[in-house]
């Protein structure tokens, strides 16, 4: 269609230039016709004809012959005056004109040193342009005194600039159009490539081919969309790794409590004989590796809700200081039994935080019963809560024994700092990843690090909007607990 218009436009333009060629070439022509014209009526041998009517005469018999060289064009001879009417005496194409008045209107150029009128007039339905130019003066001594007229038709000048220029323009609408075709061609091949082997790697990857890449690069849309199909691929295929590995240590995990449960339970159903220690024994292996798997799959269950979005988590004011203390209570009895000194210090006035008691409450005993497990014994556990900002800060400070955990995998499934350690003793590694995520679903973060010697669990959970501290108060007195006793040492 573009080429279509484009040829159009440009034909018009041609045809255009074109007509003003030929009106130029009108201009020059008249006053050589009007030379031939004087010179006819005068020559130097015979002098001048007696009236116009020999001058007409004499260019008849010249047109008859040809001698012109008129082509197409045709000359008029008008007498009168150079203003007002005029009467036309001759006619190189006929007598149809013959006594008929044109007027010469409009404004001249000079051509040569001669004026001349162009202008477009209508003969018989015809379109012309013509050049006229006058002829004698007061002091001339002619007879014929008018206008010389030279006139070409207008569709003779727009037939032969069309015949001049359709066909190159056609030439090059078709060269255009091929080259159209072939570009077309080449960028539908260069997109298609790229898209038909992002649909083959996505079939791949589809059908469990997660390692599979595309080559797809650059900075086109198309390579935009290959790098992050790849990026895509990457994380499906990390994911079904973390899956694959997820799924291995549920099994492992599984199976020691399972086997435990088999083995003891087949005990009693045979009726094995056993001692009535050895019955009240096996029952209590039964009952705490029962225990053990439901721990396991409600921790199971709790990441997988947490991880999904579906943990309905309930924010409000909470408490910080008398929440802490609780927890701390509830493990009292364990840290004496492992000769363990809780030091708590908590800030005077401490604002409510942004929070879900039951999801807090979770959070800390994890926090709390990994401190009271893995810390030397008669060494000090810390907990400390103080306002930083709009943030409430809740840390478990203990010292770390033989076995250092790693800060950044703490968080992970499954992990423990000492693989050798049984499930039974230190638990499956599921308490730390489900308190990361549910600080992180209350707005909140929970973080690890190793500070001479001690790990650091710090809680950070947003202040209670309307109880936000001023940033001035930076100063804040504290009460310090000791348990067992307030004299303790460690």
């Amino acid at each position: 269609m573009s080429l279509v218009l484009t040829g159009g436009v440009t034909l018009s333009l041609f045809k255009q230039l074109d007509v003003n060629n030929a009106q130029q070439e009108l201009d020059l022509n008249v006053i050589r016709y009007k030379q031939l014209v004087m010179s006819t009526q005068c020559q130097a041998r015979i002098g001048c004809v007696a009236d116009p009517s020999e001058l007409v005469g004499i260019l008849n018999q010249s047109v008859a012959l040809n001698r012109f060289g008129l082509g197409g064009d045709r000359l008029l001879l008008l007498q009168g005056p150079p203003t007002g009417e005029t009467t036309v005496i001759f006619d190189s194409q006929g007598s149809s004109l013959l006594g008929s008045s044109i007027p010469i209107q409009g404004n001249p150029l000079t051509v040569s040193g001669s004026q001349v009128y162009p202008a477009r007039i209508s003969f018989g339905g015809v379109s012309y342009m013509l050049a006229a130019s006058y002829v004698g003066s007061a002091r001339s001594l002619a007879p014929y005194q008018g206008w010389v007229v030279l006139a070409r038709p207008l569709s003779a000048v727009e037939a032969e600039a069309t015949s001049q220029l359709l066909p190159p323009i056609l030439a090059a609408g078709i060269a255009g159009l091929l080259l159209a075709v072939v570009v077309t061609m080449l960028i539908s091949r260069a997109m298609t490539r790229p898209l038909a082997e992002l649909e083959l790697a996505a079939r791949d990857v589809a059908e469990g081919n997660y390692s599979r890449r595309v080559t797809v690069g650059g900075g086109s849309e198309i390579g935009i969309v290959g790098d992050a199909f790849n990026e895509m691929a990457a994380a499906v295929e990390r994911a079904r790794e973390m899956q694959r590995r997820f799924l291995a240590d549920v099994s492992h995990e599984l199976k020691t409590p399972l086997t435990s449960l088999i083995g003891f339970s087949q005990a009693l159903v045979d009726d094995s004989p056993l001692s009535e220690a050895e019955r009240h024994r096996a029952a209590t292996i039964l009952h705490e590796e029962a225990e053990r798997v439901l721990r396991m799959s409600q921790e199971l269950l709790d990441l997988a809700r947490v991880e999904s979005g579906e943990l309905h988590i309930d924010t409000q004011a909470v408490d910080v200081a008398v929440q802490v203390e609780q927890e701390v209570a509830l493990v009292r009895q364990r840290a004496e039994s492992r000769r363990l000194v809780l030091r708590v210090s908590l800030g005077d006035t401490l604002p409510p935080a942004e929070a879900d008691p039951e999801r807090l409450h979770q959070i800390l005993e994890n926090l709390l019963d990994n401190a009271v497990k893995y810390a030397p014994e008669a060494s000090i556990i810390g907990v400390e809560a103080e306002v930083r900002g709009a943030r409430i800060e809740m840390s478990v400070r203990n010292r770390v024994g033989g076995n250092v955990p790693d800060p950044v995998r703490i968080f992970d499934r499954f992990y423990r700092a000492d693989p050798s350690r049984s499930s039974a003793a230190g638990g499956v590694g599921l308490g730390l990843a489900i308190s990361k995520r549910l600080a992180t679903a209350q707005e909140g973060d929970l973080q690890a690090r190793l500070e001479a010697g001690d790990l650091i669990m710090t809680l950070s959970l947003p202040v209670r909007a309307e109880a936000r501290p001023n940033a001035s108060s930076a100063v804040r007195s504290t009460v310090r607990l000791l348990w067992p006793h307030q004299d303790s040492t460690p």
